[in-house]
């Protein structure tokens, strides 16, 4: 029971204690975290932001700094498609270098230019390139590392007194135009700057420091993650619909930071299914091992996923594939994660996971049997554990479809 609440809170609290022990452990690891001395930090923010969840509605936010890094260096630090051939210790030691600069905010502060450090993170969040900052604090940034499920690793933290950015920021001109329209809303804004190839990054950025939709506000950063995301793949899944079947059975598969997918697309209207196993002994489960299940039709999701914000992060991937081939079908995704995943690097893992599985050449398969078969002899979990919880498996192998019936 302790091991399914693990996994279902990873670190938000359920269990009612006042520091989850899972991140405590990682947060120990002080040695990987850089020093910081006096009272000022200057460096190359990628750009990247952080806005805080606790206390809400009144949050922490301001830049993540990395001391002294210069443009080149920066770029990797917010750049998750790069790290692929990294280590796990080498993410947290590369991301650890991140200094936050905090100030205290009230989320409907969004529109206010009252705030000097308010107007000028928003600035930093236009910018598509890193921007030097220099930020100054009360004291010495705490040195400690921040973990957590949804968000990536960052480093030490202090309250800020002021920030400057040393140069000016360079804004794409989609995101200057949409910043200004305040009659958009927000699900809109985040459509418009996909298809201009604005990344869901900046995309996030934006989003998180309230300068996107007509009704705008600060979010929190694990928030606004899940948020876009979710917008994004709403947009891309009514826009699927339009599109024929896919002709043929298809299996994709991947292996990210000990994050195993297998990615199976059938001919079928649009249905998405997400099967989690979590293994014995990885970062949430304990000793024994934990399956969840989630998924929608053609309606759409209902309600937030019990699999959080790891489902709306392997279904953007599947959406933006299917768009690009421009076709819809039903897609079945099993994700194993292993103990090689031993600790959180962020809901980015299973983003990046199933965009580079997606890349890897296709199974084709003429049967659902064929197909199902190949995918369980590269996971773990023995296949009648898991199968049972597929319930569009079940469905493909059983409703026929109105074709059947002309085809008779």
């Amino acid at each position: 029971m302790k091991d399914s609440l693990c996994i279902k809170c990873k670190g938000k609290g359920l269990c009612g204690r006042p520091h989850c022990p899972i991140l405590e452990k990682f947060r120990s690891l002080q040695s990987i975290s850089p020093a910081i001395s006096g009272d000022s930090v200057f460096g190359a923010s990628p750009p990247a932001l952080f806005v805080g969840s606790y206390g809400h509605p009144r949050v922490s936010a301001g830049p993540l700094i990395p001391p002294l890094a210069k443009e080149n260096e920066a770029l990797l630090l917010e750049e998750p498609s790069a790290w692929g051939n990294m280590k796990i210790e080498d993410v947290i030691s590369m991301r650890s270098r991140m200094v936050r600069a905090n100030t205290s905010l009230h989320v409907k502060d969004a529109r206010s230019k009252e705030n000097p450090l308010l107007v000028k993170a928003q600035e930093l969040a236009l910018s598509k390139k890193p921007v030097d900052t220099e930020a100054w604090f009360f004291k010495a940034p705490k040195q400690e590392l921040k973990f957590d499920a949804v968000l990536t690793p960052m480093g030490p933290s202090g309250l800020m007194k002021n920030f400057e950015l040393a140069e000016n920021p360079d804004v794409p001109k989609k995101v200057d135009y949409l910043v200004y329209d305040t009659d958009a809303l927000a699900k809109d804004a985040v459509t418009e700057l996909l298809k201009s190839d604005v990344s869901t990054e900046h995309i996030t950025r934006l989003f998180s420091i309230g300068l996107l939709g007509k009704e705008r506000k600060i979010v929190p950063t694990r928030w606004s993650i899940t948020a876009v995301d979710d917008m994004a793949g709403k947009e891309l899944a009514d826009r699927i619909k339009d599109f024929p079947w896919v002709s043929d059975i298809r299996l994709f598969s991947g292996t990210h930071f000990g994050n195993h997918f297998e990615v199976l697309i059938l001919p079928r209207a649009y249905s998405f299914e997400l099967i989690e196993i979590w293994l014995p002994k990885t970062v949430w489960s304990g000793e024994s091992s934990w399956i969840g299940e989630d998924s929608e039709g053609l309606d759409g999701k209902k309600g937030y996923s019990p699999l959080a914000g790891g489902y709306y992060a392997a279904r953007l991937p599947v959406l933006e594939y299917l768009t690009e081939i421009k076709r819809q079908a039903s897609v079945f995704v099993l994700r194993e994660i292993t103990p090689d995943y031993w600790a959180p690097l962020g809901v980015w893992v299973v983003r990046e996971g199933m965009r580079n599985a997606l890349q890897n050449p296709p199974g084709t398969f003429e049967s659902l049997e064929a197909a199902v078969s190949d995918l369980a002899g590269r996971v773990k979990t023995p296949k009648i554990e898991w199968i049972k919880q597929a319930k569009m498996l079940s469905d493909f192998r059983f409703q026929k479809t109105l074709d059947s019936f002309f085809s008779l």
